[in-house]
């Protein structure tokens, strides 16, 4: 029989040996800058903030609240499930998953650490629910709300080890956000949902789902030892890049690693290419085909929108404009990978140009797609000024899949540029640089944007400039960024 090692010691010298090189308080001074920052921009955005958890005027019902609640139940069960939630540091990883140590010692921290931010991250939103909805006992409710998201974390790391209660859950938490947020969307166009009745005391609200939290943590806690090794490995990985793509200011580690992990798990069988279209458009169509998903959820997001109807129209501007982004930027790993390794663009014989219009077609019909779904929703919901907004659409799509295409191209953040110097201290220019890579075209969307703000109607005279602006300005972009003679795309 194998004797067991005591992980105590195996951990302290892992530890040391991966952190000689360091200065002992890098770490404190990494923590110190990430807790100043976030009371920074805290006090910078209280009026934000406290418009978002507590406005003046509540507007969620019982039904909205638990709409929300189901919301973010299942935002913070996708997102666990995403990262793990039992994992360990990938020199852990290394060293002690194949190691005779305790499998319990080995992964109870990682289970505290997640049951601990689902459990700031539940409290957090039923303080926010709370708010909007004027609801008492806000104490006791946030406190049921932060043990809701420990069940949530216990309910993941269970999940993690059994495929079956994988895909139940998984299905049962998509179920749960698609469901609130449609309720949501439903209230915010003027549903008048039923009242409640028959409330139970927060009391035992709380109560039962404390006691329900401390059962489940100790079975939970039993229970470790049967995840197995290539689940712990794969959420080693997923945390271990992501705390690179943020140590490093690089969030293309962290998208990249999703993406590859998706076509992993597919089994995939050979289709040709539409012939009509160009092979790389059809290329894009048929990754797109490939992931149904992806183009589901796309289009159920043209209704979040309706969200913020009663927001500030600023909120609703960046909200549209972000989405278009966000849709076209759906089939835009293509041409980042054609930017980092142009050796199929060689043996195609295309250049840069030739790519940037055959990759540009699909993202601007994505987002041209969003664009005028959800113009078309908030116009038939009375929360735009009179006009066809929805004829703005294509206009703003072909802009948006432009600000993706450019975004793509962008490639690493560079950290060799000099750092810009302001009263609050050095900000590092490279990030700026690369976050703003593609918003600086959706300057072009200025018309529709000045509508929307002076709460214009949307004339055809402005729908006329808006497309004929969108057709410069995108052509402007392959002329100005493209060589009609080389196959470079890194700009």
């Amino acid at each position: 029989m194998t004797a067991v090692v005591a992980l105590r010691p195996v951990r302290r010298w892992i530890r040391k040996a991966q952190a000689s090189h360091r200065d002992r308080g890098d770490a404190l001074a990494t923590v110190y800058t990430a807790v100043f920052s976030i009371a920074v921009l805290s006090v910078m955005a209280q009026d934000t903030l406290r418009a978002v958890f507590s406005p003046l005027v509540p507007h969620l019902s019982g039904v909205g609240a638990v709409a929300a609640a189901a919301c973010s139940a299942g935002l913070i069960h996708l997102a666990l499930r995403r990262l793990g939630p039992v994992t360990v540091t990938r020199p852990a990883a290394y060293f002690l998953l194949t190691a005779p140590v305790s499998r319990q010692r080995l992964l109870a921290p990682s289970l505290v650490t997640a049951a601990l931010g689902a459990a700031l991250a539940g409290g957090a939103a039923a303080f926010g629910i709370l708010g909007n909805a004027a609801a008492t006992g806000s104490i006791v409710l946030v406190a049921t709300g932060a043990l809701a998201g420990v069940l949530l974390a216990l309910l993941a790391s269970a999940a993690q080890s059994r495929p079956r209660l994988a895909s139940l859950v998984d299905t049962a938490a998509r179920i749960a956000l698609a469901v609130g947020l449609a309720g949501l969307v439903a209230e915010a166009i003027g549903w008048t949902p039923p009242t409640l009745g028959g409330e139970a005391p927060a009391l035992v609200l709380v109560t039962v789902t404390g006691a329900l939290a401390v059962v489940a943590f100790i079975l939970g806690v039993r229970d470790l030892a049967r995840t197995p090794n290539d689940a712990i490995l794969e959420s080693a990985k997923t945390t271990g890049t992501l705390a690179d793509s943020v140590y490093g200011i690089e969030p293309s580690f962290f998208a990249e690693m999703l993406e590859r992990r998706y076509w992993a798990s597919r089994r995939l069988r050979s289709a040709r290419l539409p012939h009509r279209l160009p092979p790389l458009t059809g290329q894009d169509l048929l990754l797109a085909r490939r992931r149904p998903a992806r183009l589901l959820w796309t289009a159920a997001s043209t209704a979040l929108p309706l969200l913020l109807i009663s927001a500030p129209r600023w909120v609703l501007v960046i909200a549209l404009l972000t989405g278009t982004v966000i849709a076209a930027r759906g089939t835009t790993a293509t041409i980042k990978t054609d930017a980092g390794n142009p050796v199929l663009l060689r043996m195609l014989g295309l250049t840069s140009r030739q790519v940037v219009q055959q990759r540009l077609w699909l993202p601007a019909v994505l987002g041209a797609a969003w664009a005028t779904m959800a113009l078309g929703l908030l116009q038939v919901a009375g929360a735009l000024p009179p006009g066809q907004w929805w004829a703005l659409g294509p206009a703003i799509g072909a802009i948006g899949g432009a600000a993706a295409i450019r975004a793509a191209r962008a490639g690493f953040v560079r950290n060799d540029l000099i750092p810009i110097d302001t009263p609050m201290g050095s900000v590092p220019t490279g990030p700026v640089v690369y976050a703003f890579a593609g918003l600086d075209l959706l300057l072009l969307t200025l018309p529709t944007v000045i509508r929307l703000f002076q709460d214009l109607p949307a004339t055809w005279s402005v729908i006329a400039v808006q497309t004929g602006l969108a057709a410069l300005g995108v052509r402007a972009y392959i002329s100005w960024t493209t060589d009609p003679e080389r196959v470079g795309l890194s700009k």
